[in-house]
């Protein structure tokens, strides 16, 4: 079959599919030169068509194949020897005093850093400033815009109104409760998340100004065809959070299985593994802490925090040396409660620093492993995730579908947003002027997080979400706060294949 025939093999899918196909989509089909890649692309939209819309249609067109197939280039059975590179690592940011105005400029760079994610999207492309609608008096058919929700309300009709605003100006948003696709995804809009908006404009007597009557919601969200990396050699990854060392509520027994495994005290089945297990991952709360809660000197067997700091190293230190180990604070660890939180320092736990194996990044922090001259590495995204309680409260989605029981949820909906806490006062933070460092700017290959005690691990658009367990028992500051705690399970990730397989150490 000759290019012509497969370009109208695409088009013919497309039309079938009942997609717009607008001048952009063509011009793109044009453009395909490559036999290989054209049938990549019918393959990929014939595989996904529940899930190919006009809004993402571009997306599919954007495949880009490797022509030079990594597996060619490296032999598959190679040994890779662990390596970690730190990508992102937020400071400390002492520097001065913050006042109104880094607040300010801290909502500006957000929106401008989520509005260019918005804008790479074909829809997109061609937006208009609010207050350049806002200035139009006549109805406009199709108009698209990029706005940070402002507020949400409902109509005594039941239909939503959300105001967005950007730097020009703000504007009313209309979303019928008759436009049942839209509207159930308008519901979990949240405050100071940035969209795009593609709809009508009208001018409205009752607010006495332009309204939009939405169509269509965009998120910045994550490419469908986003890679799926996968090793060229056969390694293990395993994550873990919220040990809480200190606690009376921590479980050594079920802790010290674990490290007996890393050991070799395991199953035949997994005998031919534990040398292949390469990197270990906290995701946050090592530590106990102190005075995080009411009362909860009262259920600590270590209540001093550099000890509590001492006896995470003294376990941490019998975990083989061949394993690297990257641990990210969380809101029990002794910093301040503010994100970014920086890396824990080495006065805190010099214990730790010693251990040669051992990486210390921030909340969030990024790290790539990996990596090879031939293989690009996998990019790690850590977040212990103090904001989930927020969200599981406030989005009635998530909290209707298991809440607490689902962070899965709670990472695809942060990725949708490209950020790890949107709504001002969902987590305490630190105004950064210059930029906005809790924004996913970087589209990791891993999304690991903790803090609910309940591991999960689920696949969004090739990226594996992964929510560690905790390895204490529940107190009664998590029942009051409607945690469920499931310790000492242990996701195990094969990064050849990317399979996942929770281990149980009871």
């Amino acid at each position: 079959m000759d290019l012509n025939n497969l370009k109208k093999e695409i088009v013919s899918l497309l039309i079938d599919k009942k997609i717009l196909i607008s001048k952009t989509v063509i011009e793109k089909i044009k453009s395909l030169d490559d036999e290989k890649t054209i049938k990549q692309i019918i393959e990929n939209i014939s595989d996904n068509l529940d899930s190919v819309t006009d809004v993402n249609i571009i997306d599919f067109l954007n495949l880009e194949l490797n022509k030079n197939n990594l597996e060619n280039d490296i032999d598959k059975n190679s040994f890779i020897e662990a390596n970690v590179e730190i990508i992102q690592n937020h400071k400390e940011d002492n520097a001065k005093k913050k006042e109104l105005m880094d607040f300010v400029y801290y909502f500006r760079n957000r929106y401008k850093s989520i509005s260019n994610i918005l804008k790479g999207k074909s829809e997109l492309e061609e937006t208009i400033a609010i207050t350049r609608i806002n200035s139009r008096k006549e109805s406009m058919k199709k108009v698209a815009l990029i706005g940070m929700v402002y507020e949400i309300e409902t109509s005594k009709n039941g239909h939503l109104i959300v105001t967005l605003e950007d730097l020009t100006g703000k504007i009313k948003l209309i979303i019928s409760k008759n436009n049942q696709d839209i509207f159930e995804k308008a519901k979990d809009l949240v405050y100071d998340e940035v969209i795009g908006v593609i709809g009508s404009s009208s001018y409205d007597e009752k607010y006495n100004s332009t309204v939009i009557f939405a169509n269509e919601i965009i998120h910045p969200d994550i490419s469908l065809t986003k890679e799926l990396k996968k090793s060229p050699d056969e390694s293990y990854a395993m994550f873990l959070s919220d040990i809480h060392f200190g606690s009376n509520y921590f479980l050594p027994d079920n802790f010290n299985k674990f490290i007996n495994f890393l050991n070799g005290d395991c199953d035949e089945k997994y005998k031919d593994k534990i040398d292949k297990i390469k990197y270990l991952f906290i995701a946050g709360d090592l530590v106990d802490g102190i005075g995080i809660y009411p009362s909860q000197i009262d259920e600590l067997t270590i209540p001093d925090i550099f000890k509590q700091y001492e006896e995470a190293a003294k376990y941490i230190s019998r975990i083989p040396e061949r394993i690297k180990i990257i641990i990210c604070p969380g809101n029990h660890d002794a910093l301040r409660l503010a994100e970014p939180q920086p890396a824990l320092p080495k006065s805190l736990c010099p214990d730790l620093y010693k251990l040669s194996n051992v990486y210390m990044v921030s909340n969030p922090g990024l790290v790539r492993i990996h990596q090879t001259e031939n293989f690009p590495g996998f990019d790690v995204l850590l977040y212990h995730g103090y904001s989930f309680d927020y969200y599981v409260s406030n989005v009635d989605s998530i909290r209707n579908e298991g809440g607490y029981h689902r962070a899965d949820l709670l990472m695809k909906f942060f990725l949708q947003r490209r950020h790890l806490c949107p709504t001002h006062a969902s987590t305490p933070y630190i105004p950064n002027s210059f930029q906005d460092p809790l924004v996913i700017s970087k589209i990791p290959d891993f999304f690991v997080t903790g803090h609910i005690h309940y591991s999960k691990v689920a696949n969004y658009n090739n990226i594996t979400l992964i929510c560690g367990s905790c390895w204490q028992r529940a107190t009664s500051f998590q029942l009051k706060v409607g945690h469920d705690p499931e310790p000492h399970r242990v996701p195990l990730v094969n990064l050849k294949t990317r399979a996942t397989e929770v281990l149980l150490f009871d």
